[in-house]
């Protein structure tokens, strides 16, 4: 059980109802008379020692305000990180996990995403969909500057970037990004009757051919969290070329690229009159330090202003003079993925040269009523109930969070099928093991997928505990996500991976990764997940999506084809240089790292 309420009094959860979730949308996006152009409520927390309250919503600036000039510029804020890669931000070539502190930093998205899982516009200023989901019109702010004297953002501009983002494959959302833009000639989407038209230099309007869900399309605009996107000059790459651009990146965002070591640092120097907020601080830099004690200590020392934290450092943190903390609920979800259930073909229609049903966990019959898919479907499930989820909330995670059992729905509580839960059984796991052919266990390949989420290493050496305790052979797999990331992609890592993600705007779009079009896979392809997660996904009607959701995901745990290990709160330590006060989250659907650095002021 989260701290939320107990002896700490931290934070909030906000449980919203996918209904809800579709009319904030719908009156964000309108018919096809009906355009937004406020933003959305943001909820802001109060730091204080040790932890955060609540206070009333604030609307997000628009614009950038000139600074108080009580507030001293200048500085350099140091921020720690386990990972980030090597900086790419060109979207032809830009994955994760860099895509999430890219996006936060020199990017910005189209949207930003509010606490109650609502589209706010950031770099769209506003929007229009025709009451048939096809047609959508999108208006772009006037005046947005590009980094390094590139000129003003036009929709030529928004249109290459999703054309890029679609064309480089890297992206979790890069084959749907290709679909929603679509493109007559083929080699955009390709869709029949799909369109992308630049009306005007602030107007782009897209004819999608099939109905769009608005939460489909606002998951990959986003401004925060590993599926966002931003938008780059085209006049850049045509003039120095992909690679040099993507090094030296001009995009929007209040912060641009000086430097960067990979592995090292990158060295990011604040925008000047900002369209929509000045950085106080003159200079940020992500510092790549994998160890959480050299973090620690950094911030102790006062080197790191603020660093990616582990649940267990909080006393020791605390303990700095001048530290605070600011907490957030629902910062991510950490699940399994099972991967190596390739049944059915591959986008090409040819059967996937990866699958293995000697593989314990892996059905050598995709008929559900078949005995050798009983049997795959009880390993998985052994798996599963072999581990203690609520110690792993407790230890690891300090009690800043709450076990969960199905990926992908955390923030939609409300709409859960209660019988969602595996109880801690490890004598039952270790028979159904037996039952299953395998009394003397199997060997299977763990990998923690380093994403920056708290604890995602060692949750994952506990998983791997629990089932040693079993019988199971395992060997854990320490590696960069870059590295393990590629053969997710091509669908040719074969094992299990612990996989933190954030919130959904739907949990229909966490099911889109058992689509065999998504660039991204969760491991398991099958032709019932094929049917109806893509009827799903085009569904309109928010009472039918919420019905076929149900059924999708009741489907996932009654197969246990993929699994959650926990929800867990966010953490953002402030060290004694920077002033809490007004440091509040801009995306909503990225708070387990800290962001929008721009609005910290020196204390």
């Amino acid at each position: 059980m989260s701290k939320t309420g107990q002896n700490r009094g931290h934070f909030r959860y906000w449980p919203q109802a996918l209904l809800l979730l579709f009319a904030a949308l719908l009156v964000a996006c309108g018919s096809s008379a009906t355009a937004t152009s406020a933003p959305a409520n943001t909820t802001e927390p109060t730091a204080v020692s040790g932890g955060s309250t609540t206070v009333a919503p604030t609307a997000m600036p628009e614009a950038t305000e000139t600074p108080p000039t009580e507030v001293k510029r200048g500085g350099t804020i140091n921020m720690g990180q386990k990972e980030t890669g090597i900086f790419e931000a060109h979207p032809s070539k830009s994955s994760s996990p860099r895509i999430q502190f890219t996006s936060t930093t020199v990017g910005e998205g189209l949207i930003t995403t509010g606490t109650d899982f609502s589209a706010t516009p950031m770099l769209a200023k506003s929007w229009s969909v025709s009451d048939d989901f096809l047609t959508w019109t999108w208006k772009f702010q006037e005046g947005v500057q590009f980094h390094k004297g590139y000129g003003e953002m036009h929709a030529s501009d928004v249109l290459y970037s999703y054309v890029q983002w679609n064309a480089g494959g890297l992206h979790a959302r890069s084959g749907i990004i290709g679909e929603y833009f679509g493109g007559e000639d083929g080699t955009f989407g390709g869709r029949e009757g799909a369109s992308a038209e630049i009306v005007d230099d602030y107007t782009l309007a897209i004819n999608t051919g099939v109905p769009w869900v608005p939460a489909q399309v606002f998951e990959f605009m986003r401004n925060g969290g590993g599926s966002s996107s931003w938008v780059v000059s085209e006049k850049q790459s045509e003039e120095i070329g992909i690679d040099a651009a993507s090094r030296d990146i001009a995009a929007t965002g209040p912060w641009e690229i000086e430097s960067a070591e990979s592995g090292i640092s990158w060295n990011l120097n604040a925008v000047q009159d900002h369209w929509r907020q000045t950085p106080f601080f003159d200079k940020l830099v992500y510092w790549s330090i994998p160890e959480e004690a050299a973090r620690v200590a950094g911030f102790q020392t006062g080197n790191l202003d603020s660093f990616d934290m582990a649940f267990d450092s909080l006393p020791t943190v605390e303990g700095v003079d001048g530290a605070k903390i600011l907490g957030f609920s629902n910062a991510g979800q950490a699940g399994l993925n099972f991967y190596g259930q390739l049944y059915g073909v591959d986008k090409e229609g040819n059967e996937y040269s990866q699958y293995d049903p000697s593989l314990a966990w892996v059905s050598s019959d995709p008929d559900t009523e078949s005995q050798a898919w009983a049997d795959a479907a009880n390993v998985r499930k052994a798996l599963n109930i072999a581990i203690d989820r609520q110690t792993i909330v407790d230890t690891l995670l300090s009690g800043f969070g709450r076990p969960q059992s199905v990926r992908d729905w955390m923030g939609h509580d409300e709409n859960a099928n209660p019988d969602w839960v595996y109880p801690y059984d490890p004598e039952l796991a270790k028979q159904m093991l037996a039952d299953a052919g395998y009394p003397n266990g199997f060997s299977i390949t763990l990998t923690p997928s380093i994403r920056g989420a708290p604890a995602e290493v060692e949750a994952c050496e506990a998983v791997a505990q629990y089932w040693e305790a079993i019988g199971v052979d395992v060997k854990l797999q320490n590696v960069p996500y870059a590295t393990i990331r590629p053969e997710l992609i091509s669908r040719n890592y074969i094992g299990v991976t612990c996989h933190t993600v954030g919130v959904r705007l739907s949990p229909i779009i966490g099911a889109s990764n058992y689509v065999v079009k998504s660039t991204f896979s969760y491991g398991t392809h099958h032709p019932w997940l094929e049917e109806n997660v893509s009827a799903a996904s085009v569904e309109v009607d928010p009472v039918k999506i919420q019905q076929a959701e149900r059924e999708i995901y009741d489907w996932i745990f009654d197969n246990s084809i993929a699994s959650s290990l926990y929800v867990h709160d966010g953490i953002w330590p402030v060290g004694p240089a920077l002033d809490s006060e007004g440091w509040v989250a801009l995306d909503w659907s990225e708070v387990r790292t800290a962001h929008n650095f721009e609005s910290v002021k020196p204390r």
